[in-house]
């Protein structure tokens, strides 16, 4: 069994892309935070390159473990 990567509160897993968007900007709506989410990602090329290297699709609605994993290291955890 494979034990989880914790970085703080956040362990690395897959997340929904919502979630994590609301746990990033937890004060605005939902879509507003997918939105915020998504404008970061596409304008951190670095990150948004390593997504798309993993298998990223923009309409994906769900990041998996390893795509948790470039997000947290290049924006930080929530």
């Amino acid at each position: 069994m494979k034990e989880e990567t914790y970085l703080g509160e956040w362990p690395v897993k897959p997340y929904y892309k919502r979630d994590l968007a609301v746990a990033y900007a937890p004060d605005i709506t939902p879509v507003a935070a997918l939105n915020r989410l998504s404008s970061w990602i596409r304008h951190h090329r670095t990150l948004y390159q390593a997504l798309l290297d993993s298998g990223y699709a923009d309409r994906q609605r769900m990041f998996t473990s390893f795509q948790v994993e470039l997000i947290f290291r290049y924006l930080g955890r929530p």
